[in-house]
């Protein structure tokens, strides 16, 4: 299994609206890969709390079976869409993909 971690730091204005309506854009709009894309087996999106000097904004941590169900995940439309949004409103990202041990 694949865990695909994500991260993101938001502008404090784009796309019309300012951060904190695109934070909840930005998570109803990962949340909806659920279900739109057949790869995922777990998918979790969370937005900071805390908002500390280390902080990041948003958080998103999926599950896949395999490598092949990422780069399916990464390639679906409804995922290219949700894409394009968070470049236009993100001011940082950062990511880690790694494979989990049997259990």
């Amino acid at each position: 299994m694949i865990r695909h971690i994500v991260c993101w730091k938001f502008l404090e204005k784009a796309e019309g609206s300012d951060r904190g309506e695109n934070l909840l854009r930005a998570r109803a709009m990962l949340q909806g890969l659920r279900e739109s894309v057949p790869q995922v087996r777990q998918l979790e999106v969370g937005i900071d709390t805390v908002r500390g000097a280390r902080s990041w904004d948003l958080a998103l941590v999926a599950t896949f079976d395999s490598r092949a169900d990422l780069e399916a995940y990464q390639n679906h439309p409804a995922h290219v869409a949700v894409v394009a949004f968070l470049r236009a409103v993100q001011s940082d990202r950062c990511s880690v993909d790694y494979e989990m041990p049997p259990s």
